[in-house]
C-alpha cells in the first residue's frame, strides 16, 4: 500500500504540471477567438444560456443524486477505490460513445440534443465517483466539489489555474464558496468543446467525430476526478 502511495503522489505530480503547463498555440488562438465573439453576442443570450445550463446542470445534479447507488467504501483502500473508479469509467464512456455516434449520425436535430445528454453522462459519472471515493453527495459542499471537477476539466488555461487551486485547497475554499459563478462556468464549458461539437453536426462525419469527442471527454473527466479525490484523500490522511 505505501509502494501505491508513492505511485499516486508521482501521478498527482505529474498531472497537476499537465493541467497548470501553457496551453498550445492552437488553444490560445482558439480562446481569444471565442472571447471576442462572446463580447460580440448580445448580454440576453449570455444570460438566457446561463440560466439554461444552470437549470439543467442542477436538474441534472438532483437526478444524479437520486439514482446513484451510496456505497460503503470505507474499508478499502485507494488502491481498490482506483480500480472500482476504473471500472465505472469504462462503463460511462461505452454510453457516451453509443450517444456520440447516435446523436452525430442523425444530422443536425440529433448533434444538438447531444449536449443535455452529454451533460448528464458526466454528472452522473462524478456522483459514482464521489460515492466510490467515500463521499456524501447529499452534502451541498460535495456536490460544488463536483461542479469544481467538472470546471477543471473543461475550461481554459487560466480558469483550469484557479480551479486547481481551489481543489488543492478545499478544505478552506469550502468556506468561502457560496454557489457557482454559472456566467463562468456555461462559457468556459462552451467554449472548450464548441469546435469538435460543431464538427459532429456535419453530415457524413458526426458519427464518428461524436463518438471520439465523447470517448476523450469522458476520458479526460475521468482522469480529473480520479486525481482531485486522490489529492483530499491524502491531504486528509496527512491532517490526521
Amino acid at each position: 500500500m505505501v509502494d501505491y502511495i508513492m505511485e499516486v503522489e508521482r501521478e498527482l505530480d505529474f498531472w497537476k504540471r499537465k493541467m497548470t503547463k501553457r496551453s498550445s498555440r492552437i488553444s490560445r488562438v482558439s480562446k481569444v477567438a471565442q472571447t471576442k465573439i462572446n463580447g460580440l453576442i448580445p448580454e440576453k443570450f449570455h444570460q438566457v444560456m446561463t440560466d439554461s445550463i444552470k437549470n439543467m446542470v442542477k436538474a441534472t445534479l438532483v437526478g444524479s443524486n437520486i439514482t446513484t447507488k451510496k456505497r460503503s467504501t470505507l474499508d478499502i483502500g485507494l488502491f481498490e477505490k482506483d480500480e472500482l473508479l476504473r471500472e465505472k469509467l469504462s462503463t460511462y464512456r461505452k454510453t457516451a460513445v453509443v450517444e456520440g455516434a447516435g446523436t452525430g449520425a442523425g444530422g443536425i436535430l440529433l448533434g444538438l440534443a447531444d449536449f443535455p445528454l452529454l451533460l448528464s453522462i458526466k454528472m452522473k459519472f462524478l456522483f459514482e465517483a464521489a460515492s466510490i471515493y467515500g463521499y456524501d453527495t447529499k452534502d451541498y459542499e460535495e456536490r460544488l466539489f463536483i461542479l469544481h471537477i467538472f470546471l477543471l476539466a473543461f475550461s481554459s488555461e487560466e480558469k483550469r489555474k484557479e480551479t486547481l487551486f481551489i481543489i488543492e485547497n478545499w478544505e478552506q475554499q469550502k468556506h468561502v464558496i457560496a454557489d457557482m459563478d454559472w456566467r463562468d462556468f456555461q462559457q468556459e464549458y462552451r467554449d472548450y468543446i464548441d469546435l469538435v461539437k460543431m464538427f459532429q453536426l456535419v453530415p457524413g462525419i458526426g458519427a464518428v467525430v461524436g463518438a471520439f469527442a465523447n470517448y476523450n471527454l469522458l476520458d479526460q473527466l475521468g482522469e480529473t476526478a480520479m486525481n482531485s479525490y486522490r489529492l483530499r484523500i491524502l491531504q486528509s490522511n496527512e491532517s490526521k
